[in-house]
Order: structure tokens, then sequence, then C-alpha cells
């Protein structure tokens, strides 16, 4: 009998696609240290890495990694706007983009940009607007762009300071940094910088006080820039999720003003021998 050579012949050994499926993600404990060893209801956040200028088409650049999650931010211009309205002739534009690589989360992505990707960039581009001197840059646009390489938790929070970092090395005039930090509320207890886990289990067996808060935050002029929040939580809760945020932010802004430190200390010219 001839061999059919269009069927493409299966292993002799096969398994069932059953044994690669993803276990449902297991509740985490409400007590006692988290699984990074970070201890709960207080503000801890995770190592910070940054660098800035890495990018060498961009005009600024800047690489964040937070644990496990690690972003890149690169910015563009400032370059003629192609809208010309009133509003562009007096003051400049800031646009942002933020993308998920397809390999950034446990489940894959795609490229095309979903409805959780336009969501992010909106809180980037209201959390970044305040703090940049768009009236110094008339009919001109700005352009942010923001990947996710890895999630592990808090990416809005770390892309906020990523792209703040990369504007600032671009030699964009700003008001001030904008830090971003996020808090995960659990009932009556709360995690600073929560993980990928983290933020999507729920160890509490109650609805009350369940979500999550995101503060962009700047340092200098004490002013909160942006915030967001999903789940339920009372006033009190609310409040205090705030300050704990301004608090983390606080705690990552030496690491920060010390990358930008660098990044102009490499990029000046050599002092002339006189």
């Amino acid at each position: 009998m001839p061999t059919d050579t269009k069927r493409v012949r299966g292993p002799e050994v096969s398994q069932s696609p059953l044994l690669f499926v993803s276990k449902p993600a297991t509740a985490l404990p409400s007590h006692g240290p988290r699984t990074d060893g970070r201890p709960r209801d207080q503000v801890d956040v995770r190592p910070v890495f940054v660098r800035c200028g890495l990018v060498s088409q961009a005009k600024g650049s800047a690489y964040i990694e937070a644990g496990n999650t690690k972003l890149m931010s690169c910015v563009y211009g400032p370059r003629e706007t192609e809208r010309k309205d009133e509003t562009d002739m007096k003051c400049g534009r800031l646009t942002t983009d933020m993308r998920f690589a397809p390999f950034s989360c446990p489940e894959r992505g795609s490229w095309i940009q979903g409805s959780q990707d336009k969501d992010l960039s909106l809180m980037l581009h209201e959390s970044l607007q305040p703090a940049v001197c768009l009236h110094k840059y008339p009919r001109s646009q700005i352009e942010v762009n923001v990947m996710v390489l890895e999630n592990s938790g808090s990416v809005l929070a770390h892309a906020v300071t990523c792209a703040s970092l990369a504007l600032a090395d671009a030699g964009i005039e700003m008001y001030d940094l904008v830090l971003g930090c996020a808090v995960r509320q659990d009932g009556s207890s709360y995690v600073v910088d929560p993980t990928y886990k983290e933020e999507n289990s729920c160890s509490s067996a109650s609805s009350e006080n369940q979500g999550g808060l995101t503060v962009a935050f700047l340092p200098s002029l004490n002013q909160i820039s942006g915030l967001q929040s999903d789940g339920e939580m009372t006033e009190e809760t609310l409040t205090a999720g705030v300050r704990t945020c301004i608090e983390g932010c606080y705690k990552i802004y030496p690491v920060i003003q010390q990358a930008l430190a660098k990044a102009v200390r490499r990029a000046a010219p050599p002092p002339s021998e006189s």
C-alpha cells in the first residue's frame, strides 16, 4: 500500500495536551512574609536597576528593572506636529504609546495594541503631561514609547518612572521628575510594589477593601500628577494607600537621581586642558 506523503505523522508516543495547560493560580496567604521575602504592611519596594541612554537612535531612552519587571522607554522629538490647530500653535503635544511584548506575560500576546495597552497609554499620558513644559515647544510634538519586556507586576508605576527618566535624558524641559508606585489592598493587609501573582490573586475571603492603587508623584513639588485605582476601597483605605505610595516614591527617588546624574556625566564633554 503506497504511503500517504501529505499526512503529517505524529510521534509514536504522544501525551495529552492537558498536561501542558497552566494550572490556575492558587490563592496567596494574607499573613506572613510574601513569596519574595518582603514583609507585608510595610513600604518595601523591590530593588531597582536603572540605566539611561541605551538606544542611540532615540533622542532619549531609559531602561528600568524592578525584580522581574523590565521596561524600556524611548523619546523622539520635539518634531513638527502633523496637526496644525490653534492649541498646537501655542504649546506642544505629548503622545504616549505603551505596548506589551508578546513574550512579556505568562500568556503570549499579540503585537496589535489591545484595549489594555490603550488604557495604560492614556493613564501614562495623564501622569506625564503635568510635568512637561509643553509651552516651551510650540508647534511641536514629543513622542514617548514604552515597551514592556517582562511583566512581573506594577507595570504602570514603573512605566511612569521609566518614561519620565527618558524625557529627562532627552533634554525635555520638565517641572519635575515623575515617579510611580503601586499598592495592592487585600482586606486589612496591603502590599507595596505587588508582583504579577499578587495583582491577580485574592487571598481574603471578604470582598471589602479589595483593589489596587497606582500613584504618579512629583517629589520635588510634592504633587500628585496621576492616580489610578480599581476595586472597592473605603475612603480611609484609599487615603492611607496614597500616603504609602508617596513614601514608596521617595524611596526610589535617590536611585533615579543617581542614574540621571551618571547619564549626564557620560554625555558631558571631557574637561579641556588649559
